[in-house]
């Protein structure tokens, strides 16, 4: 199994500024990343919270169960120390995503308090990050 967990403002897909995050919305995001995971052999769980707190949970669920993890951690990617010191116990291979590249953003959208504790990162390809980044956690899981 491999958890696709995503952060605050991301269930607003579609509609939420389309000039920068394009027209998908969340369910778009879901399908292409169940039947990415079809595709590959893996059982896909996708979910999506505003909740800190409920993002804290899930990625503890991951490191409790040895579960790999690709993370849009959204906004919290730039301050929630919380969710970097979550992360920081996982188990598993953990993918930081995003759908634009932050680092082409506005400047305070640059650092990422995550990407230290991430395996690695993959941004600005859209929703094609999310099929990038469960590629490389399922290749991965094929050679550990």
């Amino acid at each position: 199994m491999i958890l696709v967990l995503n952060g605050p403002n991301l269930g607003r897909l579609g509609t939420r500024e389309p000039d920068v995050y394009g027209s998908d919305t969340f369910e778009d995001v879901v399908t292409l990343c169940r039947e990415t995971g079809t595709k590959l052999g893996e059982h896909v769980e996708v979910r999506q919270t505003d909740d800190e707190a409920e993002l804290i949970g899930w990625l503890h669920e991951a490191a409790d169960g040895r579960i790999p993890v690709v993370l849009n951690p959204a906004a919290f990617t730039h301050y929630s120390y919380a969710v970097r010191d979550a992360i920081a116990q996982r188990t598993a291979p953990l993918v930081e995503v995003h759908l634009t590249n932050p680092a082409a953003r506005e400047e305070f959208r640059h650092t990422s308090v995550v990407a230290g504790v991430a395996t690695g990162t993959i941004a600005g390809f859209g929703l094609q990050s999310y099929v990038l980044a469960l590629h490389a956690i399922a290749e991965m899981n094929t050679t550990s």
